[in-house]
């Protein structure tokens, strides 16, 4: 397989330990999408010149993952995940996960945080649809 990039979250991130060492073990369906960015603000002035403020040189990583149809037990491991305290509680507390935007040679585990609240669409045939946004915080040190 040829890579898609040269080169990955991975490589911007520092090895971090989870609150909850358990992986989110749900693969998207439709698409994950990766976001990268700097702790950045472009101001624009009345001139429309532009100023970038930089706050850190770290890199912040999102992966929003949509997923069409799962099943009740997949779609409750991905609601359990969020609201059991003792887990993600919510967007409070870190676990692990496997990048499947990542070719299979180069796959790595992150830790993550749940970005943004978790809704679900249900529909009558009791199949369920969400979309995921989680923060990347770092990465598993690969065994």
């Amino acid at each position: 397989m040829i890579p898609i990039s040269a080169k990955e979250m991975y490589d911007y991130l520092a090895a971090v330990t989870p609150d909850y060492n358990a992986t989110l073990a749900v693969t998207p369906q439709i698409s994950a999408t990766e976001q990268g960015m700097k702790n950045q603000e472009v101001v624009e002035s009345d001139d429309n010149s532009q100023v970038t403020i930089t706050y850190s040189n770290s890199s912040i990583f999102y992966l929003t993952l949509t997923f069409d149809v799962k099943s009740e037990s997949d779609a409750g491991t991905v609601l359990d995940f969020f609201h059991d305290s003792a887990k993600a509680n919510g967007m409070a507390r870190s676990f692990k996960y496997t990048n499947y935007t990542e070719p299979l040679a180069s796959r790595h585990t992150y830790v993550v945080k749940f970005a943004e609240p978790l809704g679900r669409n249900v529909s009558l045939a009791y199949f369920y649809g969400f979309s995921v946004k989680l923060r990347v915080l770092g990465y598993i040190v690969d065994a």
